[in-house]
């Protein structure tokens, strides 16, 4: 079956994580169709995660020193901008925030940072008009024409310290993703503390970021939050470690509460992690879970929060995934591809159309 897929950006894992990638991979969807695959476009360290943003794509770099490294997309290519600091360890997600800085969460440190894109991009621009970088010779940004923006674009903060009853995987904070609120601020997953840590994220007129801390929300014990997303006012979590999705909702006081949770599949939940969650503006809630290898389908309409079905991801461990008109694009991390499955009426999926060949996929972005 041939299926008319949009050019993808794709983060894996590469050889310092244990996978099989070597940076970031472009698929073309006219070449995926023909058997192509994808090509690397960056050679770069563990880019777990990508964010895009107009011709911008940034990607983090989840190793233990923790780096973000900015790019040009232009026809196919990828132009190496700038680098900067995580501000932690193993950083896994990375976000465009509206205040102009690009926000990205630390999973092993428990930090969050804020990068100012306006500083980086003026640092950036006037090293490169002075010929300070010299550029590989095959234009693929490599390990050898790394540019570090200054420290003084970049703000850090440290989540709270806090525990939960998972020793193995709650024994500290755990910063896993942010999302911006309807109120401005920004919300960071807490997998380790079971909490949802409130920021408002600010970037001064000469490009200097701050992070100021609001309030900490918590969560059911054991939860492991990890990825969110919002929904008529209404914050949805994949709990990663309790196998639920619950649904938060601000009180009088601006607190989240949980107004209602739902498991995502039967019995014990052992080693069956959830990852990545969406919800569309029907009210149509997907999540990905890891070990029992399942796209599973909620209906968040009318305030309630109702398993619809479920489905194979067709592959193993699905890691993330991308919607696109008519189908669910699955990232499997450790089947080496992308499955391409066609999406019901009832937003569940089908058996898997096609397979794209890339090593360890972890993160989709459509183009």
């Amino acid at each position: 079956m041939s299926v008319d897929l949009p050019t993808l950006l794709v983060g894996s894992y590469t050889a310092t994580g244990g996978g099989n990638a070597t940076g970031i991979s472009l698929v073309d969807g006219g070449a995926a169709r023909a058997g192509a695959g994808a090509r690397t476009v960056a050679v770069l360290d563990d880019p777990s995660f990508l964010a895009v943003s107009g011709d911008r794509v940034y990607a983090v770099s989840e190793t233990n020193e923790g780096g973000v490294s900015a790019f040009r997309l232009q026809t196919g290519a990828l132009e190496h901008l700038w680098d900067a600091s995580a501000g932690g360890d193993a950083p896994c997600h990375v976000r465009v925030d509206p205040s102009g800085a690009l926000v990205v969460s630390n999973y092993v440190s428990g930090t969050v940072t804020a990068i100012s894109l306006a500083a980086a991009e003026s640092f950036s621009a006037s090293v490169l008009a002075s010929d300070g970088v010299v550029l590989p010779a095959d234009g693929v940004h490599g390990r050898t024409d790394r540019l570090a923006v200054p420290a003084s674009a970049i703000a850090v903060a440290t989540l709270p310290a806090g525990t939960g009853p998972v020793q193995d995987r709650q024994d500290a904070p755990h910063a896993h993703q942010s999302v911006a609120t309807p109120d401005g601020t920004v919300l960071v997953a807490d997998l380790g503390g079971d909490a949802l840590h409130e920021f408002r994220v600010t970037v001064s007129a000469d490009g200097v970021p701050s992070i100021e801390a609001l309030r900490v929300h918590h969560v059911a014990a054991g939860v492991g939050p990890r990825h969110l997303a919002w929904y008529a006012g209404d914050l949805f979590v994949a709990g990663e470690l309790d196998g639920a999705i619950h649904r938060l909702r601000r009180d009088e006081s601006g607190s989240l509460v949980t107004i209602a949770s739902t498991p995502t599949f039967d019995g014990a939940v052992g080693e069956s992690l959830l990852s990545h969650i969406e919800v569309d503006d029907a009210g149509i809630v997907t999540v990905a879970v890891r070990g029992r290898d399942l796209i599973v389908v909620l209906d968040a309409a009318d305030d309630g929060l109702a398993l619809v079905g479920s489905a194979s991801c067709g592959g193993a461990w699905p890691r993330h995934f991308a919607r696109v008109p008519g189908y669910v694009l699955v990232a499997n991390e450790r089947s080496d591809a992308i499955a391409v499955l066609p999406v019901g009426t009832d937003g569940v999926p089908g058996e898997a159309v096609e397979q794209i060949a890339v090593g360890t996929p972890t993160c989709i972005v459509p183009l």
